[in-house]
């Protein structure tokens, strides 16, 4: 039985074309032509004045926030709901993560949680030197209301675009609303190098500032001068041949992704206690995953029966992301909740699962995910 993964690599055509051209012209490490050109080609796609490419979509978190002064003693808000690797650049810089719920209309950084935590730390004098909201499963968080909650205090908002390349925010590009943004291409990302990542801005002295740490801060001396301390934080000139052949590709993988989404939706929301992640009225998703929970009130399979049945058949699903306030390294962290009567994460955590949303999954495929979903729900229901 042929194993359909969560979310797999999809290459096009023109990958192979500018690998080859790297190999024939010998640019294989970090310098060469299609760094500088995926560069340019990102930042033109974002809508950003420019762009750097890295070796991954943390490394570039990391340099986001080292460029923005977060250092020993400061304190980094971050949403909950996401990959570690959103986390774990706040503690390489010495800095302590502080936890800020979901909101149940994206699913992403909670405004009401923000604001309160943003009063808390102005009345204890910690205000906080940056915020990351993470664009979930590809959608944009509430940007206009996260960015005036920031303003006033001064406060730079780093976009955690890892998941959204290609999502849109009220007509901006997902990656291009806050101070800084930051893209993935790992294998399982929409578009992918391999592994890398891109960081785009308007501001071109950061951008510069993070290319020079990227290239371990080394000076344009013949005799290796270093000033300061710098990261190997460069993509290569191959990798970013196989970016740039991706990213033409780019809307057609959105609009493959958004396709099998709505076949999900349409079949399987029709049974009773199922239901996708939303999507903002003002927004534009990728459905880089398909999102769906499962309302234990109204649907009597757990969503880890499901997961089991999938596994057996071959499928892999997952859980959506465990909140990073209840992973044990963050244990004791402060979080701050959607209200005091409700943890949106915790909730998502509990009844929610990623389906299998490769843009290159067939119909036949998608359809086989279905019918074991199906066939559980049934099966539960009869025995009750």
């Amino acid at each position: 039985m042929k194993r359909i993964y969560l979310s797999p690599p999809h290459l096009g055509n023109m990958e192979f074309e500018f690998v080859q051209e790297a190999f024939r012209s010998n640019w294989i490490s970090t310098v060469g032509p299609h760094i500088e050109a995926f560069e340019a080609e990102i930042a033109r796609y974002a809508g950003t004045k420019g762009a750097i490419v890295v070796s991954s979509g943390t490394a570039g978190l990391h340099l986001a926030l080292r460029v923005h002064g977060v250092g020993p003693g400061d304190t980094v808000f971050v949403s909950t709901l996401t990959f570690i690797a959103s986390v774990n650049p706040i503690i390489y810089q010495g800095a302590e993560p502080v936890f800020i719920d979901s909101e149940p209309d994206s699913w992403n950084m909670s405004p009401a949680a923000l604001e309160r935590a943003l009063a808390d730390a102005a009345r204890k004098n910690r205000l906080p030197k940056a915020v990351i909201a993470v664009n979930l499963y590809g959608q944009s968080a509430k940007y206009d209301e996260i960015k005036a909650l920031c303003a006033p205090y001064g406060i730079p908002v780093i976009e955690d675009a890892a998941e959204s390349l290609g999502a849109e925010y009220k007509g901006r590009r997902s990656g291009s609303i806050g101070d800084i943004g930051v893209y993935s291409f790992n294998g399982n990302k929409i578009i992918t190098t391999s592994g890398g990542g891109a960081v785009v801005s308007d501001n071109l002295e950061h951008l510069q500032i993070m290319k020079h740490w990227s290239t371990q801060a080394r000076m344009p001396e013949i005799h290796y001068q270093h000033e300061e301390i710098g990261y190997n934080y460069r993509m290569s000139n191959i990798l970013a041949g196989i970016g740039r052949g991706q990213l033409l590709e780019l809307d057609g993988r959105v609009a493959a992704r958004r396709k099998v989404f709505a076949n999900y939706r349409e079949r399987l929301g029709a049974i009773e206690g199922i239901s996708f992640m939303p999507e903002l009225a003002e927004g534009f998703s990728t459905r880089w995953l398909t999102a769906m929970t499962v309302d234990p009130s109204q649907c009597p399979v757990p969503v880890s029966r499901i997961i089991a049945a999938l596994q057996e058949n071959e499928i892999e699903s997952r859980p959506v992301w465990k909140p990073m306030h209840l992973q044990p390294c963050f244990a004791g962290k402060e979080i701050y909740a959607h209200s005091p009567e409700l943890n949106v994460a915790e909730q998502l955590f509990a009844c929610g699962i990623c389906l299998p949303s490769g843009s290159n999954l067939t119909e036949e495929e998608q359809s086989r995910v279905m019918d074991i979903i199906e066939e559980v729900i049934h099966k539960q229901s009869v025995s009750l």
